[in-house]
């Protein structure tokens, strides 16, 4: 076996090109470990904010002057490469899909991960390249829609950035779930949302869509383009503002929003779900992808060694769907 890896590494909070390759001693799987061989992993909007130390709040525990882990990458799929003496789920040559979580550094050739953690064996009718991306935005979209937002049949909802990682499985998750779909997005992306099921697109740049009195049942936010109390005319009496992106300013109306009036702010990060919930989640998710209720969306894959441009990209704000590197 190989004695090195590849990674990348974040020396400071900046911008993409602080990004830095290196070579790492190839890690040894623990007890209950495996180490994977990467095929390929996710870059995200949320991989973007931990390299800026993006909310500042969060940097006591990322890391104050920079991420203590040190390492890019959080969404993944490869093989089983070598297994720990105590693993039960997973052998060597399983296919597998997952994130790193707060250990970060998917980014990377290989890595080690708990058997236990967030980790599944991968359909062989999913790319590695979909897979890589299930734990971002298709699982937050799923964790907001159906656990906080609780979406039924016939529920008026509005996506607030159709096109991009979450939008664009939000998208398809409410409609799959009988919702009446409204989302917004550029002109340039109204067909491709259309397309994923929303009834009624919105171009964000011509038109206003938190109309007072629309009555929506559900406001997903996915990019944090507004606000509880922006939000709050255009939702119906008992509706709710989700909204994954925290903020200081947001903080205030997610803790005071059920004290008046039925309308609620809610936030739960995904990330804090248990590890066993989480893969529950994700099985669910696998059965509507296996029903064609639902498919990950790809805008582009670079090679490793061009992480940077792909986080540029990412952070220039414009994809549709995901972007991976393999």
């Amino acid at each position: 076996m190989i004695s090195t890896r590849t990674a990348w590494q974040i020396p400071r909070y900046g911008r993409p090109e602080i990004l830095t390759p290196v070579t790492l001693p190839m890690p040894q799987p623990r007890a209950t470990e495996v180490l994977i061989r990467i095929h390929a992993s996710a870059v995200t909007r949320a991989d973007g904010m931990m390299r800026k130390g993006e909310p500042l709040f969060a940097r006591p525990f990322l890391g104050l002057r920079r991420p203590r882990n040190g390492l890019s990458g959080t969404g993944l799929s490869g093989e089983v490469i070598a297994i720990g003496d105590k693993v039960s789920r997973f052998a060597t040559g399983d296919m597998v899909f997952g994130e790193a979580g707060m250990r970060f550094g998917a980014n990377a050739s290989h890595i080690c991960l708990d058997e236990e953690g967030v980790l599944m064996l991968k359909p062989e009718t999913l790319s590695h390249q979909d897979a890589a991306v299930l734990c971002d935005g298709v699982l937050t979209s799923w964790h907001y829609l159906h656990n906080l937002g609780q979406v039924q049949k016939g529920h008026r909802v509005l996506i607030l950035g159709g096109a991009g990682s979450l939008g664009s499985a939000a998208v398809q998750i409410a409609a799959a779930m009988g919702a009446d779909v409204t989302a917004t997005c550029s002109a340039r992306n109204a067909g491709f949302v259309a397309s994923l099921g929303a009834t009624r697109v919105i171009n964000y740049a011509t038109e206003e869509a938190l109309q007072p009195g629309v009555g929506y049942d559900v406001i997903f936010d996915t990019l944090g383009v507004a606000s509880f109390s922006a939000a709050k005319p255009a939702l119906a009496d008992a509706g709710c503002y989700l909204c994954p992106v925290l903020t200081l300013r947001r903080l205030p109306a997610i803790l005071l929003s059920g004290l008046v009036g039925r309308k609620r702010a809610l936030f739960a990060p995904v990330g804090l779900e248990k590890p066993q919930q989480l893969r529950a989640m994700l099985s669910e998710i696998l059965t509507q992808i296996d029903q064609d209720r639902l498919a990950t969306v790809m805008d582009r894959i670079y090679p490793l060694s061009d992480l940077v441009e792909a986080h540029a990209y990412v952070e220039a704000g414009h994809k549709r769907g995901n972007v991976v590197v393999v």
